[in-house]
């Protein structure tokens, strides 16, 4: 089963296309600079063949069109054919305190997400066009919200109150969700497995240069 995993950013789209029977990375790419003078997508294949792409991309659907054009390019694509992506990946950043898991993405979602983009200004409005087009691209395949904020929604209600006047939190929903909970779930197991093999105590500190 192939599965592509999109992360679209304010002005940028990471992507990956992954055999999940191998589990192995078939190719990775950037799309990078969209809207902006000079933007350019860079793919590399997992035999190491690359390809740079220098193409105006003035939106998120644009690129996103160009990256399935990439993915499926006789000489650096993986595939022949989109038909064959069964699903999609979508990192969202903000799933506020409605999601505290991954969930199938359907009308009601997406517009939920839209209520929400208040929230992440700069990232779920992306999100959200990246959602809508890979639905429009690629119909047959399911499509899949992964929530940045999902691994913190445990957070004890202490934890994440502000010291501000509560009704900021009643009106405007502001209050502590954390953030870059994909990251955090992919390395916290491992390092609870070793921290228990060695019963040291251990602080997790995900570093995410960007």
């Amino acid at each position: 089963m192939l599965i592509l995993v999109v992360n679209c950013g304010s002005s940028s789209i990471k992507y990956k296309l992954m055999n999940m029977e191998q589990e192995t990375v078939l190719l990775s790419g950037l799309s990078e600079r969209i809207g902006i003078a000079g933007s350019r997508i860079k793919q590399e294949s997992y035999k190491g063949e690359q390809l740079v792409l220098e193409q105006d991309l003035p939106n998120h659907k644009v690129a996103l069109e160009a990256i399935l054009k990439c993915i499926t390019d006789e000489k650096y694509g993986a595939i022949n054919d989109i038909s064959e992506i069964k699903a999609v990946g979508h990192r969202v950043v903000h799933g506020g305190e409605k999601f505290n898991q991954s969930v199938v993405i359907n009308e009601e979602l997406i517009q939920v997400l839209e209520e929400m983009s208040e929230l992440a200004p700069l990232h779920n409005p992306p999100n959200i066009v990246g959602i809508k087009t890979c639905q429009e691209l690629m119909p047959h395949a399911a499509q899949v919200a992964v929530f940045d904020t999902a691994f913190h929604a445990a957070m004890p209600k202490h934890a994440y109150t502000y010291a501000i006047p509560f009704e900021y939190y009643e009106k405007y929903k502001i209050r502590r969700y954390g953030f870059h909970g994909t990251s955090h779930k992919f390395v916290y197991p491992p390092a609870c497995r070793n921290s228990w093999s060695t019963g040291a105590r251990f602080k997790n500190h995900c570093l995410s240069p960007g």
